[in-house]
């Protein structure tokens, strides 16, 4: 039986290229002019365009997700989108809906004409280019042996990206260490395990890392996006994690050798050249205070140069900045504004430690009850419940905008008012302009952005990879592995640049764990890591019941002496969908699943689809 659709229609199927009549910039695509597959390779230029074909569908990510939903923050315990309601792709999660045959997360996008979903087909397209493109590289036409040393590592390395995301997506996905021939007997593909999928990645990146002419940095901005050594190393370290991780590693103990893995990686990264960005260097934007330099480092562009100010930024994407009209900011009530969008959580709140380095809650169990209203305090914290946002780590004020919180409006200083009656105040009713938790968002936008006569946010591209996040993975891996130690120093680093004390000496195993698990959550909120975190440490028949279903707010409430007392409450009475088994991995799209299990034999589908 032949399948000539979705996954073996693109792995088969035949090609028609675009030819190019220029090179000018290498990620542009080649106009329109269909040739014979066989002499795309005898021109140097149309071999180049071929290599731009790999670079196609990088996914955008943060604002680009339909209507502008930061959507893997709105199904974490991080986001409470205010489309709720709206039938939006998160509202319907929320509401419990969605099937292999329609997922809102992959499939909505598509059907109305946003830019990300359709992620298996995509891929796997893209995995099939890039194949295509190593099976011709040794005998193709080129403009000299470095260029098609080059070219070729770039090609492993857009492969094993498309790979490590058809795995955050869907788990096990079969290998394909080649394009395959239309004909062919399908008839033994299997998925493989996320171990070995891990193992394919890491051996394309390998292909990159000892590249003699891949380099380690883009320096020009002609060539933005270009993948580097350094990307290669952190996406090898990366899905070692992942294989490590309770939800993928199918029983097995793969810590000790993602630490190594990851150890190498950061060590990698840093001789040759890339460290935390540490410095503010634009204060009449971003302030003084400890995290000014965080939140500059996020909503800036990256700078291609030699010696750029920005060495952390591994990758970023190219020229895709995203004008939201303040979903991403204050978002409510005002002159301009559109829509609160996803707004941070309590969940979120309680995850900044106090300024005594101390986490707010018992990270071994931060609620005594399921739906959250019974914090469980650490009796260690130096946190107030009266003035809750008083002495907290310096990242939470850069992260999130709360009652008595200060942000330029206009060229204005303004002041948060969430209580009743402010102007910015909670609503729990079917309007999106106003908050659903007494937070609204500010990390991915710059202070007092809307300046503009539309009163518009202009947003970097997304960061898909930055040296924090390559060192709390080591830091965990090191954690799991039993490096303590080592875990502790890594955490350490990431805290002194907010100047946040380190962590305590003689943490056990178990508290090195949370502890790491919280320290990613802070540093990396609102960058799409949760998302993935909170899944990929639960096992695989365990639901996220416990982390996702029920979500709180905090309401502020005037006393008569203009003071304020804060109450927690309930976003949603009744469990709010996503939390469920199945929801760790999307399906496979339903007509291909059929396909597949006609031709194997065997399930493909994932757990609960």
């Amino acid at each position: 039986m032949k399948l000539k659709k979705h996954i073996l229609y693109i792995l088969a199927g035949a090609l028609s290229l675009a030819g190019a009549t220029s090179c000018s910039d290498v990620l542009d695509e080649a106009p329109d002019g269909s040739m014979e597959f066989d002499e795309v390779f005898k021109d140097p230029v149309k071999t180049a365009a071929f290599l731009n074909t790999c670079y196609l569908n990088i996914p955008q990510k943060s604002y680009f997700y339909w209507g502008w939903e930061t959507l893997p923050n709105a199904l974490s315990d991080d986001g409470w989108t205010c489309w709720d309601c709206a039938g939006e792709p998160a509202g319907q999660v929320y509401a419990g809906k969605g099937s292999a045959a329609e997922h809102p997360i992959s499939d909505w996008g598509p059907r109305f004409g946003g830019a990300e979903g359709d992620y298996w087909n995509k891929y796997f397209q893209q995995i099939r280019y890039c194949s295509l493109f190593l099976e011709n590289i040794d005998k193709a036409a080129v403009a000299s042996e470095a260029q098609r040393d080059r070219m070729r590592a770039e090609a492993h390395v857009l492969r094993a990206y498309f790979y490590s995301e058809l795995v955050k997506w869907y788990g096990q996905v079969p290998i394909l260490e080649n394009s395959v021939a239309f004909d062919a007997d399908f008839s033994t593909l299997r998925r493989a395990s996320v171990y070995d999928v891990a193992k394919f990645i890491e051996n394309d990146c390998d292909f990159a890392i000892y590249s003699d002419n891949l380099p380690w940095r883009i320096t020009s901005p002609s060539e933005a996006t270009r993948v580097t050594k350094a990307l290669a190393w952190t996406i090898k370290a990366k899905m070692m994690l992942f294989a490590a991780s309770p939800l993928f590693n199918e029983g097995a103990d793969h810590w000790e050798e993602a630490y190594e893995v990851n150890r190498q990686a950061v060590q990698a990264l840093k001789d040759n050249g890339y460290e935390l960005f540490t410095h503010c260097t634009n204060p009449n934007t971003y302030g003084t205070g400890d995290a000014a330099c965080l939140r500059q480092l996020v909503t800036q562009w990256v700078d291609y140069s030699a010696e750029p100010r920005d060495k952390e930024t591994i990758w970023q994407g190219k020229d895709a900045g995203c004008f939201v009209w303040h979903i991403g900011y204050i978002g409510s009530g005002m002159d301009g504004t559109y829509s609160a969008g996803c707004v941070p959580t309590q969940e979120l709140a309680d995850a900044f430690n106090t300024t005594d380095g101390e986490p707010v809650l018992d990270l071994a169990r931060p609620y005594l009850d399921e739906r959250h209203l019974q914090p469980n305090y650490n009796p260690k914290s130096c946190y107030d419940p009266n003035n809750p946002y008083e002495n907290r780590d310096p990242r939470m004020a850069e992260t999130m905008l709360y009652n008595g919180a200060h942000f330029m409006y206009q060229g204005v200083d303004n002041v948060v008012e969430t209580f009743e009656g402010g102007k910015h105040h909670i609503d729990l009713s079917s309007t999106d302009d106003f908050t659903r938790t007494g937070y609204y968002h500010c990390k991915l936008v710059p202070p007092g952005a809307s300046q503009g006569s539309q009163f518009q946010v202009n947003t970097p591209s997304h960061r898909y990879f930055r040296l924090a996040e390559v060192i709390l993975n080591y830091a965990e891996a090191a954690a799991e592995a039993g490096h303590l130690d080592e875990a502790k120093e890594a955490v350490d680093e990431i805290r002194a640049r907010v100047k946040m004390p380190a962590l305590p000496a003689g943490l056990s195993k178990e508290e090195m764990i949370l502890r790491v698990r919280n320290e990613r959550r802070v540093e990396l909120a609102w960058e799409e890591t949760r998302y993935w975190d909170v899944r990929r440490w639960k096992k695989p028949l365990e639901d996220m019941h416990d982390v996702c279903a029920y979500l709180t707010g905090m309401r502020p409430i005037k006393q008569p002496d203009g003071t304020f007392r804060y109450e927690r409450y309930s976003i949603w009475e009744n469990m709010r969908g996503g939390a469920e088994m199945r929801d760790k991995l999307l399906p496979i799209p339903l007509t291909e699943a059929a396909r597949l299990e006609g031709v194997t034999g065997v399930k493909w589908q994932n757990p609960g689809w």
